[in-house]
């Protein structure tokens, strides 16, 4: 059994298709096709379900893939605490989020101190998808919406944001400073896709509010959305802290119910952190506690 094998047999199994596979891993699907193939010979059990030219991993592929993880993990552990020997200079950080604003907040300020670190961020529309990068090891910390009640995870509070409510400048509130929510129930709402951690907990304060919103367009772009409501299709919830980002917008503080998020700094104790990893952690640690982002 070959270290390659395995590498190909990850991905194929996370992709759950061959041609997709073969062309991440930039090789020829026959030849991707055949090493899989030599790989179940030599288990002696198929590994994915063939059903005409679609493939699922199987009972024996889901448990194999649970020790391949641990095993390309552990050597991908191995690799960086190496690299750490030889200085932080040599170091990198791997992050996933939601969006970049937050990112890029926190990545100019720390690469003006250690310009020889090095960045991999991964974007995941979850904290479901983020907390999964975690565990297979693929990733350092990722920065969720909230805090993560999973064995293993640690969570670092970061700065509690409230969230606001962004309306065209015609709208009939809009010489307002202050809302319920509930004044709104009846505007069409701009928002994020469904599965977007965001879009839930947006959803959960109008569902405080007592009522469903009634979402006229939904999106994957904060500058787009903030770009609809500016044009008068609706209204939408934003981070206060994403104004900066943001063309001017007519902004409504919410009275009622409250409406603020808490974005967490999580990682897994059990996996190695470099100290690149650290030394970013400990940066974000200090940047939140003396209240430079707000």
């Amino acid at each position: 059994m070959e270290l390659l094998q395995l590498k190909y047999f990850q991905t194929v199994a996370r992709t759950e298709h061959m041609t997709k596979a073969a062309q991440e891993l930039r090789i020829a699907q026959p030849a991707l096709s055949v090493t899989i193939a030599r790989l179940e010979e030599e288990l002696g059990v198929p590994l994915f379900d063939r059903i005409g030219r679609q493939i699922r991993l199987n009972v024996f592929g889901k448990a194999f893939l649970k020790k391949v993880d641990i095993a390309l993990g552990a050597l991908e552990d191995g690799k960086r605490e190496i690299a750490d020997l030889a200085g932080l200079e040599r170091g990198s950080v791997l992050l996933a989020t939601t969006t970049l604003n937050r990112v890029s907040e926190l990545l100019a300020p720390f690469l003006s101190l250690y310009p020889h670190i090095s960045f991999r961020i991964t974007q995941a529309t979850t904290d479901e998808l983020k907390v999964q990068l975690l565990e297979k090891g693929e990733i350092d910390f990722c920065l969720a919406t909230s805090s993560i009640d999973r064995p293993g995870i640690c969570n670092l509070p970061l700065l509690t944001e409230e969230i606001v409510l962004a309306v065209p400048s015609t709208h009939r509130l809009a010489d307002r400073q202050r809302i319920h929510l509930s004044e709104v129930a009846t505007d069409p709402f701009i928002s994020l896709k469904p599965g977007y951690s965001f879009r839930e907990i947006t959803d959960d304060f109008c569902r405080a509010a007592g009522f469903i919103p009634n979402i006229v367009c939904e999106g994957d772009e904060p500058a787009a959305i903030s770009g609809l409501v500016r044009a008068g299709l609706g209204v939408a919830f934003i981070p206060i802290a994403a104004k900066k980002e943001l063309p001017p917008l007519t902004l409504l503080h919410i009275e009622e119910p409250v409406c603020q998020w808490t974005p967490h700094l999580v990682w897994h104790e059990k996996h190695y952190l470099s100290l690149a990893a650290q030394t970013f952690r400990e940066f974000v640690v200090q940047h939140y506690a003396l209240g430079i982002i707000t």
